[in-house]
Protein backbone atom coordinates (compact mmCIF):
# COMPACT_ATOMS: atom_id res chain seq x y z
CA UNK A 1 0.00 0.00 0.00
CA UNK A 2 2.61 2.55 1.11
CA UNK A 3 4.27 1.71 -2.70
CA UNK A 4 1.22 2.54 -4.47
CA UNK A 5 0.52 6.23 -2.23
CA UNK A 6 4.22 6.91 -2.97
CA UNK A 7 3.46 6.66 -6.87
CA UNK A 8 -0.01 8.75 -6.36
CA UNK A 9 2.22 11.09 -4.63
CA UNK A 10 4.86 11.37 -7.48
CA UNK A 11 2.60 12.00 -10.32
CA UNK A 12 -1.03 12.79 -11.57
CA UNK A 13 -1.21 10.02 -13.82
CA UNK A 14 -4.76 8.00 -13.63
CA UNK A 15 -4.94 4.83 -11.84
CA UNK A 16 -5.73 0.97 -13.58
CA UNK A 17 -5.90 -1.81 -10.95
CA UNK A 18 -5.45 -4.70 -13.06
CA UNK A 19 -6.34 -7.57 -10.40
CA UNK A 20 -7.78 -10.20 -13.14
CA UNK A 21 -5.03 -12.81 -11.92
CA UNK A 22 -6.13 -12.47 -8.17
CA UNK A 23 -7.56 -15.37 -6.95
CA UNK A 24 -8.65 -14.44 -3.78
CA UNK A 25 -9.63 -10.61 -2.36
CA UNK A 26 -10.02 -10.42 1.51
CA UNK A 27 -10.99 -7.35 3.60
CA UNK A 28 -7.29 -5.63 3.69
CA UNK A 29 -7.41 -5.68 -0.17
CA UNK A 30 -10.97 -3.75 -0.22
CA UNK A 31 -9.94 -1.50 2.41
CA UNK A 32 -6.52 -1.12 0.27
CA UNK A 33 -8.55 -0.36 -3.00
CA UNK A 34 -10.79 1.63 -0.99
CA UNK A 35 -7.78 3.89 0.48
CA UNK A 36 -6.57 4.28 -3.82
CA UNK A 37 -10.05 5.61 -4.56
CA UNK A 38 -10.45 7.96 -1.62
CA UNK A 39 -6.94 9.25 -2.57
CA UNK A 40 -7.32 9.71 -6.68
CA UNK A 41 -11.15 11.72 -5.72
CA UNK A 42 -9.03 14.12 -3.27
CA UNK A 43 -6.45 14.54 -6.25
CA UNK A 44 -9.05 14.43 -8.86
CA UNK A 45 -7.61 11.50 -11.47
CA UNK A 46 -9.44 8.95 -12.55
CA UNK A 47 -9.61 5.73 -11.04
CA UNK A 48 -10.13 1.79 -12.63
CA UNK A 49 -10.54 -1.72 -10.88
CA UNK A 50 -10.39 -5.00 -13.43
CA UNK A 51 -11.07 -7.75 -12.03
CA UNK A 52 -11.65 -11.78 -12.44
CA UNK A 53 -15.15 -13.25 -11.57
CA UNK A 54 -14.21 -13.96 -7.89
CA UNK A 55 -12.63 -10.40 -7.45
CA UNK A 56 -15.77 -9.11 -8.83
CA UNK A 57 -17.77 -11.00 -7.26
CA UNK A 58 -16.54 -10.14 -3.89
CA UNK A 59 -16.45 -6.43 -4.84
CA UNK A 60 -20.26 -6.50 -5.74
CA UNK A 61 -20.86 -8.37 -2.54
CA UNK A 62 -19.64 -5.27 -0.49
CA UNK A 63 -21.25 -3.13 -3.05
CA UNK A 64 -18.42 -1.03 -3.85
CA UNK A 65 -18.32 -1.59 -7.80
CA UNK A 66 -19.28 1.95 -8.79
CA UNK A 67 -17.30 3.39 -5.99
CA UNK A 68 -13.89 1.58 -7.42
CA UNK A 69 -15.72 2.26 -11.20
CA UNK A 70 -14.88 -1.64 -11.82
CA UNK A 71 -14.79 -2.45 -15.32
CA UNK A 72 -15.14 -5.96 -16.83
CA UNK A 73 -11.75 -6.09 -18.72
CA UNK A 74 -8.66 -4.06 -20.12
CA UNK A 75 -10.12 -2.92 -22.77
CA UNK A 76 -13.46 -1.23 -21.37
CA UNK A 77 -11.00 0.03 -18.45
CA UNK A 78 -8.49 2.22 -20.87
CA UNK A 79 -11.70 3.43 -22.43
CA UNK A 80 -13.05 4.41 -19.10
CA UNK A 81 -10.02 6.25 -18.25
CA UNK A 82 -9.58 7.63 -21.78
CA UNK A 83 -12.71 9.37 -21.51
Amino acid sequence: MTYVLDVLQANSSSVLIDLSNIDFLDSSGLGALVQIAKKCKETKRSFTVVGNARVVQTIKLVRLEEFLHLAPDLTTAFSQLAA
